[in-house]
């Protein structure tokens, strides 16, 4: 081989080794996913807005006079494209009824969720609890609020269920599941029930909350009532087994306290997630709550 071509290979290998390292370090940016709410929702009881996030059952179309029972999420924006998902792999064998899902959030960013969902969530007012909050989630002294509940309830059942019934086909068989504060609010929800929800997912619910005010309640409740004039009422109750010794304990509590009761009204299943913690037992109880509220018989 002569020396000019000899110098060519080499040119031409060097160039070649350059592109490919070249290649090898450019990586791609991940694109920006955002989950846009189909709604929003100005409340005028509590004065801020909601975002609506919906999933609609399969065969759901405006062709027909069919209408759906409705499942409410709370914490909406985190939870619904979990719910979705599971939604669409369980009805891929007809697992469960078809229901239409809405998401319920109310945030802008993080710190706005932890504020807004502080007050909302939670059943009474604890004003002991305001410091490590804000220490812990890095807001601004004095911006936690508690104790929204009632509010938060007048506004699901006013505001936001009579604008999805007006706007899509919807029926009276309503249900609600929150995780954590959202559960301690869907407990609220339950122990305050009317029969106007009749299906419950209560996920890791906070009862420790204000000093188990909430679980002392609904204990002397099932304890004076030996009948509840309910419609037939669905109840799942879940927790992990590693959320510590102020989630697991009271959840069991609360369960035992109304499995006790054996009201012929209400359907009750619960269950501890092994190997789960708080936030990883989330989507393990999003397909449960589905299955167990709304699976096909």
């Amino acid at each position: 081989m002569s020396i000019s071509k000899q110098i060519n290979l080499v040119l031409t290998t060097t160039l070649l080794l350059i592109f490919s390292f070249s290649s090898f370090g450019q990586k791609l940016e991940p694109k920006e996913r955002i989950t846009e709410p189909d709604h929003i929702i100005s409340s005028e009881i509590i004065g801020r807005d909601y975002q609506l996030y919906i999933s609609f059952p399969k065969n759901y179309s405006n062709k027909d006079t069919i209408s759906y029972p409705v499942l409410y999420v709370l914490d909406g924006l985190q939870a619904f494209s979990l719910l979705k998902g599971t939604q669409f792999l369980l009805g891929l064998e007809d697992e469960i009824e078809e229901v239409i899902i809405v998401g319920i959030g109310s945030e802008t960013d993080i710190p706005s969720w932890l504020h807004n969902r502080s007050y909302d969530l939670t059943t009474s007012l604890d004003t002991t609890a305001h410091g490590w909050m804000e220490a812990a989630w890095d807001l601004p002294k004095g911006s936690i609020k508690t104790g929204g509940a009632s509010e938060f309830l007048e506004c699901i059942k006013t505001e936001i269920i009579p604008f999805v019934d007006k706007n899509y086909k919807t029926n009276t068989d309503r249900g609600i599941t929150g995780h954590s504060f959202g559960g301690l609010f869907t407990t609220y929800c339950f122990i305050n029930s009317d029969g106007y929800f009749t299906r419950f997912g209560i996920s890791s619910p906070s009862l420790w909350w204000d000093s188990e005010k909430l679980l002392n309640k609904a204990g002397s409740q099932f304890i004076e009532n030996k009948t509840w004039d309910l419609p037939r009422t669905k109840v799942f109750i879940s927790v992990g087994e590693k959320e510590g010794k102020s989630m697991v304990p009271t959840m069991v509590k609360f369960s035992s306290y109304l499995e006790s009761k054996n009201y012929d009204n209400i359907d009750l299943k619960w269950k501890i997630f092994y190997e789960e913690s708080h936030l990883s037992v989330w989507p393990s109880n999003i397909s449960r709550t589905l299955t167990t509220l709304y699976g096909k018989k």
